[in-house]
């Protein structure tokens, strides 16, 4: 974003923020911690516990193929050492080089296979994660707009927001009412039993973008 569209945003807000003011001479300002509410969400919980799951089951996948992979390398390792003796006359020893050949060129090919379906399954997980996490993301904006009507605020402020140099977008608002937690409970009313988050759980953050898988 350049500079002069940030001043154009900033005076843009200035105006609403004084036509608001101007209408019953007070601006009704509320605040809401984005993060909390998506972390604490049961939905929020619930898919990535599935997301765990989905990806638990890539690595069991990955670690048997592993395994195969490495028992083609204590093979090739054994027909190395049979090549290396010199007690074994020149024709088994072409005999043997053909079939380390052969299953070193299957054990590459086995790796090769194997990383490309790494790739693959985690990108197609992580593409799935991203945009279930934006639609529950999206369910607690609608929740926060919907309260904001009812409650007949002019703004509402998400605390959590950061800057792109990390630093918090609302450093200090005056008489602002902090809705997260009574948005929170509408959030978790139906939850059903142990689908809230632990204390100590690994939170998921905000969505941006998906991430890289590991090989």
């Amino acid at each position: 974003m350049t500079l002069i569209r940030r001043l154009f945003i900033v005076a843009f807000a200035a105006s609403l923020v004084t036509m608001a003011v101007a209408q019953d001479g007070k601006l009704h300002i509320a605040t809401v911690d984005m993060q909390e509410l998506f972390k604490q969400y049961y939905r929020t919980n619930e898919a990535q516990k599935q997301i765990n799951v989905e990806r638990a089951r890539i690595q069991k996948d990955n670690n048997e193929r592993l395994a195969r992979i490495r028992e083609l390398e204590d093979t090739l390792g054994k027909l190395r050492k049979q090549l290396e003796d010199p007690a074994i006359n020149d024709s088994k020893k072409q005999t043997l080089f053909k079939d380390w050949q052969t299953q070193q060129q299957e054990g590459i090919a086995l790796d090769r296979e194997r990383r490309e379906f790494l790739q693959r399954r985690n990108q197609a997980l992580n593409e799935k994660m991203v945009q279930r996490m934006k639609g529950i993301l999206e369910e607690i904006r609608k929740l926060v707009e919907e309260k904001a009507k009812v409650e007949n605020f002019d703004y509402v402020f998400d605390k959590s927001g950061l800057s792109t140099s990390q630093v918090p977008f609302l450093l200090y608002t005056k008489d602002a009412t902090d809705i997260t937690s009574g948005l929170l409970k509408t959030l978790n009313k139906d939850a059903p039993a142990g689908s809230l988050p632990a204390e100590g759980d690994v939170k998921p953050e905000l969505p941006s973008a998906a991430p890289a898988g590991n090989e």
